[in-house]
């Protein structure tokens, strides 16, 4: 995979990053107890996401390496999905500590191949195998390269812009990845199963979006009742 080639799956995805950068506030309306002090507890929206395509990892190009054996690799897990609010809540916008996190490079795969932060965040990638790796992205959200760096290696980012982020490895072209960047905190990833949970939600309506693999679904719309639970599925093809 060349990197023009990298640049246009960029290209066709920056819809679905510009849905993901405009995460604007919303106004919610809260319960206001006598006094003037607010009686408003936080919810939680929780479901489950079903994906109905089938996973397709790009296949391993071999290396000279090889000697005619390929080397072992993990295989991305395709089908962990990020739900998320469209729009956020007031306060959602308020400062919070810098987050940090880890993107792996293990067995010639990003680990976890789908990573969800906040803005501010500093995300490392260390080099966990025995080679060489060089880390890059030309998504606008975040372009970096990293250059090449050698095993037992780490080389940090910091994501300071809402949208998503596509990483790849100049040096083998089957690595690639995924960092959905939120300037708010109300978003999950699926477990296992597919279910999810968005926890401290401020009661109101909100539009939530469920994203898998470069694919979001359409909005669906949920009340969170006051210090209740909403609960919504959703279906990405």
């Amino acid at each position: 995979m060349t990197r023009a080639h990298t640049a246009q799956g960029t290209r066709r995805r920056g819809a679905v990053g510009a849905r993901l950068a405009l995460a604007v506030v919303v106004v919610t309306a809260v319960s206001v107890a006598p006094g003037g002090v607010s009686a408003a507890r936080p919810g939680s929206i929780r479901g489950r996401v079903e994906i109905r395509r089938p996973a397709t990892p790009i296949e391993r190009r071999p290396g000279v390496a090889d000697l005619g054996t390929p080397a072992g690799r993990d295989m991305p897990n395709l089908l962990r999905s990020v739900v998320y609010l469209e729009s956020a809540p007031r306060g959602a916008f308020e400062s919070t500590e810098a987050g940090h996190a880890v993107m792996d490079q293990r067995n010639e795969t990003f680990v976890p191949h789908v990573l969800a932060i906040t803005t501010g965040t500093t995300v490392d990638f260390p080099n966990s195998d025995r080679f060489y790796h060089n880390v890059f992205s030309l998504s606008k959200t975040r372009p970096f390269d990293l250059g090449r760096y050698a095993a037992g290696s780490s080389r940090p980012v910091r994501f300071d812009r809402a949208g998503i982020v596509r990483v790849f490895c100049d040096i083998h072209s089957h690595m690639n990845a995924y960092i959905l960047v939120f300037n708010h905190p109300f978003f999950a990833m699926t477990d296992p199963d597919g279910r999810y949970r968005i926890e401290n939600v401020p009661p109101g309506t909100y539009g939530v979006i469920a994203w898998n693999e470069g694919t979001s679904s359409e909005t669906r719309p949920i009340t969170v009742p006051d210090g209740g639970v909403a609960e919504l599925d959703f279906t990405v093809r």
